[in-house]
């Protein structure tokens, strides 16, 4: 299902399967190009042919239902899946405007052709280019390998160096220039999910707004607009964490790509040249090798990239020895002879260098010294699920919950490295731990809360371990979501106990953030974004597994709106000794739930009530006990662990890296209030300007009044500019809280990003 992601590590072995993988990828975007291509034509006829726009829109919708979109990876995200079908539902709207169409279509240049053709030109002509230099570069390296391998062996050792050197030269930059056009082939692919269906979106926008007639049918499709509007700002929020994750692998590669070759210990495979006699000529052929260790079998495959890369049949046989051969013995340097089992005589072959036939003969268990390829493993850092981490956790939380919950940003904007790096140091510290007081102004929230970020990431695994990781991947992946919730909590109670223990200590903070959001802003998706990539990071850094990002960010999610019944019930199908239920009763949150990951589009307009609003989480008294760092000496851990802390911690956004503070303001997919249009990222949704002065109309919304109800939610039908310091300024899809009755006739009062003004009552419909 879908187009396979396309590895870094693939770029050096440059094997046919992974060519026929990039070609999938450009076959697509070549499709993608010319369905852009054909839109474009579609709507600029759609604005110039008033008397064919009937004809016109027709077409265009017909060519918003045929196309179908591809995403790299096995499985789709309920946005994703949200994203594919809406250009489905934008023809199903086209179609039914067809007989309502009452005006010509305006502004519809710079909401829908400009944005398109800038795609077009910015992003797949640049993958275009790329192309072609890539090509380019294939014949080179090609010609130079094998003009370089036919040199003799008799040569002079200082011209034979200099070639050598020549070589890597054109090798290393060969790499280089794939690295990159892979990076930009599976960048244009993710791109188009947002920056090719928003415009779509705005567009539809500028007709509801500028057809009377069309107005009944707008409000049918206000509830997939929301949907699809979270849907692509999840999206894009999950592209930008995911880009720079890629970004950072290939920088990785390019600086230490040796460090990065994937070496497996039970295959080997690369381009090896094979002398065959032809004609009673000896000629070198060049086969693309894999060698299984475990059967002794060798496959061969006839494959040259220059010739096109069409692939030859496929050869096989069983090894039965391995030999170097001496270079006095034969002119070709880097050759070795292979004896088969199943077939006579022996099978010359010449490796690209002295390190490839070194790992060839080591994987053939040949004649040359065996090398350890395992890199050593990097000494476990102090950070253990132990006694001690379990108390600075605790110690952390509280000081979090009881210091900074409502701070904005928490968890997403990151504290100096130095402070954070002290700070654990000497909370870890037993010598020193009881010294530590975060009541300080000299630690900083954001300071702790990176502690506690940085504290799981260097556990010697994951907290959900290596074990389950692809396990808890899969449960998000499946299609019902009552189906996912079951499978992670059974996943959750198969975990060791110590890591059990943490985690339930760990969400029910989260949880506890989450309920704050309206203050900090850190709803359940926020959170996910933050601590998916640490808690279920995996084992091997490839670019499918950074695809995954969006799944683990899930699995956060739903442990958060589900964390009571997840860790205080234990599941049926949950076995095991980890799995057996507790003696102590796990106490439960007394806080209301947070707003539901599955149900985002309907909790985008959550409100808390008055009660809730002054309500405040008293602070659990297992963590205030805790505080006391003598704790941290403590011979058990069991009577802090298991009764944790049911306040839950924010997340910082995957895009920032530990880096510097997200200040944007996120759109209705963070479940937060929309920005305002003076925010610094607020999104590009069009302004279309509504009337000067409001126009009668019978309602706003389907109420009979506005006024019979208050406190109630309204999204903007136009945008707005104030013209008093009392009003609000606003942009269409805007969503005000608090909306009720106004003294001033014709004005309702609202409130956005926490300031009340005054809102024109027929620019609004209430939710």
């Amino acid at each position: 299902m879908g187009l396979p992601a396309l590895e870094f590590s693939d770029c050096y072995l440059d094997s046919p399967q992974f060519r026929e993988r990039l070609k999938s990828h450009e076959a697509e975007l070549d499709k993608t190009n010319k369905f852009i291509k054909e839109l474009i034509k579609d709507g600029k006829a759609l604005v110039q042919a008033l008397k064919s726009l009937s004809t016109a829109k027709r077409k265009f919708a017909d060519s918003l239902n045929d196309f179908k979109f591809q995403c790299i990876g096995d499985a789709e995200t309920d946005d994703e899946i949200c994203i594919a079908k809406s250009l489905q539902e934008f023809a199903a709207v086209l179609q039914n405007l067809e007989d309502e169409r009452t005006r010509m279509i305006e502004n519809a240049n710079d909401v829908l052709i400009l944005p398109l053709e800038r795609f077009r030109k910015e992003q797949i002509s640049a993958a275009k280019e790329a192309k072609k230099k890539y090509d380019k570069e294939t014949e080179k390296y090609c010609g130079v390998l094998e003009k370089h391998l036919s040199l003799s062996a008799k040569k002079k050792e200082a011209h034979l160096h200099e070639a050598d050197n020549q070589v890597d030269n054109v090798r290393q930059h060969f790499y280089e220039v794939s690295l990159e056009y892979v990076f930009k082939v599976q960048e244009v692919q993710e791109r188009k999910m947002f920056d090719f269906v928003e415009p779509l979106l705005a567009f539809l926008q500028g007709l509801f707004t500028y057809y009377h007639h069309g107005y009944e049918l707008a409000k049918d499709f206000n509830h997939f607009k929301t949907d699809l509007t979270i849907s692509i700002q999840n999206t894009r929020n999950r592209f930008e964490s995911t880009r720079s994750e890629v970004e950072s692998l290939m920088r990785k590669m390019k600086e230490n790509p040796h460090e990065h070759k994937s070496i497996s210990q039970h295959l080997m495979e690369g381009y090896l040249f094979v002398l065959e006699k032809r004609s009673f000529v000896s000629t070198w052929v060049k086969y693309y090798c894999t060698y299984h260790r475990e059967p002794k079998r060798v496959t061969m495959v006839l494959f040259d990239p220059k010739s096109g890369g069409k692939m030859g049949e496929e050869e096989s046989f069983i090894l039965k020895s391995c030999t170097r051969r001496k270079t006095d013995s034969i002119e070709k340097r880097f050759c070795f002879d292979v004896e088969a089992m199943d077939r006579p005589g022996v099978i010359t072959m010449q490796a690209l260098s002295e390190e490839d036939r070194r790992l060839w003969m080591e994987a053939m268990d040949g004649r040359e010294p065996v090398y350890n390829l395992n890199r050593d493993s990097q000494a476990e850092g102090m950070a253990q699920l132990d006694v001690i981490g379990f108390n600075v956790m605790k110690k952390f939380i509280y000081a979090v919950e009881t210091r900074g919950i409502d701070e904005q940003g928490l968890y997403r904007i990151a504290g100096v490295n130095s402070k954070v790096q002290k700070l654990l140091s000497l909370t870890m510290d037993p010598k020193t731990c009881a010294d530590v007081e975060l009541d300080s102004p000299e630690w900083e929230i954001k300071t702790i809360t990176s502690a506690i970020k940085h504290y799981l990431r260097v556990l010697p695994a994951p907290l959900m371990t290596y074990q389950y990781q692809r396990s808890f991947i899969k449960a998000a992946k499946m299609d019902n979501p009552e189906t996912r919730v079951t499978e992670i909590h059974t996943l959750v109670h198969r975990l060791p106990e110590k890591n059990r223990q943490m985690l339930e200590l760990l969400v029910n903070h989260l949880a506890n953030v989450a309920s704050h959001h309206h203050q900090n802003l850190m709803t359940i998706a926020n959170l996910g974004v933050v601590f998916g990539p640490t808690l279920l990071r995996p084992q091997e850094e490839t670019v499918a597994a950074i695809m995954d990002i969006k799944f683990q960010n899930i699995v956060v999610e739903i442990l958060i709106e589900h964390h009571e019944r997840i860790f205080q019930q234990v599941p049926n199908s949950a076995d095991g000794p980890n799995n057996m239920p507790s003696n102590q009763s796990r106490r439960r949150s007394t806080e209301s739930k947070a707003p539901s990951c599955s149900e985002r589009p309907l909790t985008l307009f959550h409100t808390p009530t008055h009660s809730q609003k002054g309500e405040k989480r008293n602070s659990v008294a297992d963590v205030q006990n805790s505080t006391n760092c003598n704790n941290c000496s403590s011979s058990s851990s069991s009577s802090g662990v298991g009764g944790g802390s049911h306040s839950q911690t924010p997340r910082h956004s995957l895009t920032s890296n530990d880096g510097e503070p997200d200040s944007r303001q996120t759109r209705p997919s963070s479940l937060t209030t929309s920005p305002s249009p003076t925010s610094p990222r607020s999104p590009s949704w069009p302004m279309f300007s509504a009337p000067s002065s409001p126009h009668p109309v019978s309602s706003a919304s389907s109420d009979s009044s506005p006024v019979s109800v208050s406190g109630r939610k309204a999204i903007a039908l136009y945008a707005c500019k104030a013209e008093h310091e009392s009003e609000l300024s606003f942009i269409a899809g805007t969503v005000f809280l608090n909306v009720h009755a106004s003294r001033e006739p014709g004005w309702l009062e609202g409130t956005l990003d926490g300031r009340k003004g005054l809102i024109p009552e027929n620019y609004v419909e209430f939710l």
